[in-house]
């Protein structure tokens, strides 16, 4: 049995766009618009209003997207508990992550997990936060990797990480010679500052931070994304606060410099997010387990793999090809 059709059309009505469910699904748009054309031909009728823009379902659109999406759920439990009973790990696993999740890391949690699982068909999607939620809302993501995560009626989030949060400077800057020495807050007062957009849950979490220290910085540029906060810090255009995992590979060129801050205890917490009433499918469980390793203690791609997983590195360097991608996007928090 196959609902592969139907999965597309309820992702086509859930993203309200062809190129997002392609997106989604990592197939050409041309390919989701035909499935969906052969769908409406069999049933005899209009499932999408093709003249909306973003695209609205028929009224016979939205009840056989209500009929489809039950009936897939139902069919992905009762897959899930026969493949618990054989102790398999099989099917289908979407994740939509924002972009500074961490892609190093990731991609070493992607490649090892397609190493253990070549059955599961994986895909990640880095995304907007929003996008992520909404995703992840939507069924059209099993699991989210967002910041700031909050619990809500639809949603659960389950605690991943938690990222201190550093004084980032150019090299040539006067808090630079102080790098290994705990900098004070007040260091901070007048001092030029690159921050974040003021509707991103990391801005407000750093106001309230700076207020509660009585420190008042000056906000000299804001970016909706942590890419080009860096950049400009790089630039000289100021000092930042950030996650320390963000800014690794610029300490590590010389590009910037890391600086504890003294007497706090500043992070960015990290959360995985699913739908509230619907218990994540073993595939789901295995990969949310493998969050919780430690990824510098993974074996490598380069180590040798297990019979039978050939299939899994075809799949890896496409995962790993998105990352490299992604990697080069905005950082949205």
């Amino acid at each position: 049995m196959s609902l592969r059709i139907e999965e597309l059309f309820c992702d086509v009505a859930s993203c309200r766009s062809f190129s997002k469910a392609a997106e989604v699904n990592g197939i050409s748009q041309s390919s989701v618009s035909q499935a969906v054309a052969q769908l409406e031909k069999r049933l005899g009728v209009e499932l999408l209003d093709r003249t909306k823009r973003p695209l609205e379902m028929t009224s016979a659109g939205e009840r056989y997207f209500t009929g489809c999406q039950r009936l897939i759920e139902e069919f992905r439990e009762l897959e899930d508990d026969l493949q618990q009973l054989a102790s398999k790990v099989t099917g289908r696993l979407r994740i939509a992550a924002i972009y500074s999740v961490g892609l190093p890391q990731m991609d070493r949690y992607v490649q090892y997990y397609q190493s253990q699982f070549p059955d599961v068909e994986f895909r990640m999607n880095y995304c907007h936060p929003e996008e992520v939620c909404e995703r992840v809302r939507n069924g059209i993501a099993d699991l989210g990797l967002i910041s700031f995560p909050r619990e809500s009626g639809e949603l659960s989030s389950i605690p991943w990480q938690e990222q201190p949060i550093v004084l980032v400077v150019h090299p040539a800057h006067r808090l630079a010679m102080m790098a290994g020495t705990p900098v004070p807050v007040r260091e901070l007062d007048d001092e030029p500052l690159v921050s974040f957009t003021p509707e991103l849950p990391i801005r407000r979490q750093l106001d309230r931070w700076l207020r509660e220290a009585r420190v008042q910085p000056q906000i000299v540029h804001e970016f909706d994304n942590i890419e080009q906060v860096r950049r400009a810090v790089e630039d000289g255009v100021g000092v930042a606060l950030l996650p320390t995992p963000t800014v690794a590979r610029g300490v590590a060129t010389g590009t910037l410099v890391s600086l504890e801050l003294a007497n706090t205890n500043w992070r960015r917490p990290l959360g995985i997010i699913h739908r509230r009433h619907r218990i994540p499918g073993a595939a789901a469980s295995r990969f949310i387990e493998l969050l919780h390793e430690n990824p510098d203690m993974l074996p490598r791609s380069d180590q040798p793999r297990r019979n039978g997983q050939r299939g899994a590195k075809r799949r890896g360097a496409r995962g790993r090809a998105e990352a490299r991608e992604a990697e080069h996007s905005p950082s949205v928090q």
